[in-house]
């Protein structure tokens, strides 16, 4: 079997394991397991066979994927049986691969207010015979601990608001806007209605919208007063979540291993499978800043495993300024990128990266789909087909931009004004 010949191969939908993307670089197999979390054993197997049928690159993606990159159509069919026999690939039919994410500290982070991988679970459950959903439709549960998913860009928001009430968002320019509140009990049933008066209303031709973010505000009130929500409050305060280093958790330490980028070798994520059963528990967890976290870390091994990772080239201090950057794959990777956005990305990370303060985020995106971060960031990026980039002060991809810089004149800017955004980009967007 050709993998040309998987109905519906398109740009613009979610690939999986049984449907491949056709990409700048060969053919993208992105696999969704539950949770973001793989085996020791079943992370080495991806990792030989991304070098035996890909081109040995991985991608960790912002929703806790992982995608085997360079694949060509003859031997597709052969990596395809491969994670089959593994159950690692996806089940039939055409809505998202996997509904939900979480933190990859989900069921192990002490702060949590409620296990969000429990939730998370009964919510796939209750809702796998929806039919009518688009495949980039996801919900982001939130137990409300160390990792916050705020910024995931989810179209549907769960998250702990305290005590046991759950507080459902959907997705804005601002981040999640809350629609109302219920208790933990009711929270499946209430997000299997949300969910399920969507697809309806798409398949009754009730809405054209793909997200939910872009559903008319009338038909929002409408699935909300079908779920039964409470009047929303008003969410707290939360930090951005740490991308990098040791977190304490209910059994030992976990070792959050960032990756410039996202982008993983197979020889790294050998390497992680190898320390996750050396010092750790037999898992990985694949986080949605798009590094890789190990649990069950003993205190006295901690420090050994973050000098091994350094020396593999893997990211180990959240300070880093490496991780105020955020890039897609880029041109030539990806075939609707317009720019090398990773080599751009790494020239202002070398150059400016240690003038930004602590916390700030620059996304560079290969085209306006903005794969890498859907959410606003302090300054974005957007390639264009000549070469230069939209700018995007406090704003998303999708942003309209009237002013276009090359990455020299953006560096020009930057380096005398790093420190504040603003006096680098004073113009006026649109």
């Amino acid at each position: 079997m050709s993998a040309l010949s998987i109905p519906n191969r398109r740009r613009g939908w979610c690939p999986g394991v049984r449907r491949p993307m056709e990409t700048g670089d060969g053919l993208l197999v992105r696999l969704h397991p539950f949770g973001g979390r793989l085996t020791a054993n079943q992370a080495r197997l991806i990792a030989e066979a991304a070098g035996k049928f890909g081109n040995g690159h991985l991608d960790v993606t912002a929703r806790g994927n992982l995608q085997i990159r360079g694949v060509n159509d003859e031997i597709y069919p052969a990596l395809l049986a491969l994670l089959e026999s593994e159950g690692l690939a996806e089940p039939e039919g055409d809505g998202p691969n996997r509904l939900t994410a979480v933190s990859p500290l989900a069921g192990l982070d002490p702060h949590d207010r409620f296990d969000a991988l429990v939730l998370a679970e009964a919510i796939e459950s209750e809702t796998v015979s929806v039919d009518g959903l688009p495949a980039k439709f996801f919900v982001a549960v939130d137990g409300g601990g160390s990792m916050p998913l705020d910024a995931i860009g989810a179209d549907l928001h769960l998250a702990a608001e305290g005590g046991d009430t759950v507080a459902f968002s959907t997705a804005s320019a601002d981040g999640p806007r809350n629609i109302g509140t219920c208790s933990l009990k009711r929270a499946p049933a209430a997000a299997t209605s949300i969910v399920s008066g969507f697809a309806r209303m798409r398949r009754e031709g009730r809405t054209e919208a793909g997200r939910l973010r872009d559903l008319a505000p009338e038909l929002v009130r409408e699935i909300v007063e079908q779920a039964g929500l409470e009047p929303p409050a008003v969410p707290p305060q939360r930090p951005v979540p740490q991308r990098a280093g040791v977190f304490q958790t209910r059994s030992g330490k976990a070792v959050l291993l960032a990756l410039t980028f996202g982008r993983c070798s197979s020889d790294q994520l050998e390497q992680a499978a190898h320390w996750s059963k050396r010092f750790g528990n037999g898992e990985i967890h694949f986080s949605f800043t798009r590094g890789i976290l190990l649990p069950g870390i003993a205190d006295r091994d901690a420090s050994t495993l973050i000098a091994e990772a350094s020396r593999a080239g893997f990211i180990t201090e959240a300070s880093d300024s490496r991780l105020s950057f955020l890039a897609c794959p880029g041109k030539p990777d990806c075939a609707n990128a317009l720019v090398a956005a990773p080599a751009d990305a790494s020239r202002l990370a070398g150059t400016c990266g240690d003038l930004l303060p602590q916390g700030t985020t620059v996304h560079v995106s290969g085209c306006p789909k903005g794969c890498a971060h859907p959410g606003r960031a302090d300054l974005t990026l957007v390639g264009r087909a000549d070469g230069r980039y939209d700018i995007v002060p406090n704003g998303t991809a999708r942003d309209v931009s009237s002013l276009h810089l090359s990455i020299d004149e953006i560096m020009n800017r930057l380096l005398p004004n790093a420190a504040e955004l603003r006096r680098a980009f004073p113009e006026r967007m649109r």
